[in-house]
């Protein structure tokens, strides 16, 4: 029995083990049903064919942080996971690095007046050692 000859429009979806997936078309197609204003979303990708590495910066407005992370980071993590798949496909490793917004605010001060509102980290007075026994702590009971 011959074997049917295969449609042209099978091949279209394959991709090659030296191109790149449309990594741009991927994350906006990904992030965009999570934003209130998708036209906020910017996504640029920079792609190293000499270490096999690409890097994606995408940036929306802060107030759709949430929607976009998810509870507990399950949505970010779903989106990695897929990218990462369609870079693993073609041989590649992928980063996703995701900035605020858009619009003026914290990011827009200077790193001096970032510091000044931070407070310094606690220090230590006595190095911890085998300076003698541990107190005994006991459990409370309702």
């Amino acid at each position: 029995m011959p074997q049917p000859q295969p449609q042209p429009h099978h091949n279209s979806g394959t991709i090659s083990p030296t191109a790149s997936p449309n990594y741009v078309g991927l994350v906006r197609f990904l992030v965009q049903p999570f934003l209130e204003s998708p036209e906020t979303l910017s996504v640029d990708c920079e792609i190293s064919q000499a270490l096999n590495r690409a890097w994606i910066r995408i940036a929306f407005e802060s107030t759709d942080k949430g929607k976009v992370f998810g509870r507990g980071g399950r949505n970010i993590q779903a989106i990695r996971t897929v990218i990462a798949a369609a870079a693993a496909a073609t041989g590649q490793s992928v980063y996703l690095d995701i900035y605020g917004s858009t619009t003026p605010g914290r990011e827009g001060m200077s790193f001096d007046e970032e510091t000044e509102e931070r407070s310094p980290p606690p220090t230590r007075k006595e190095p911890r050692g085998n300076d003698g026994p541990k107190p005994i702590v006991k459990p409370r009971l309702r």
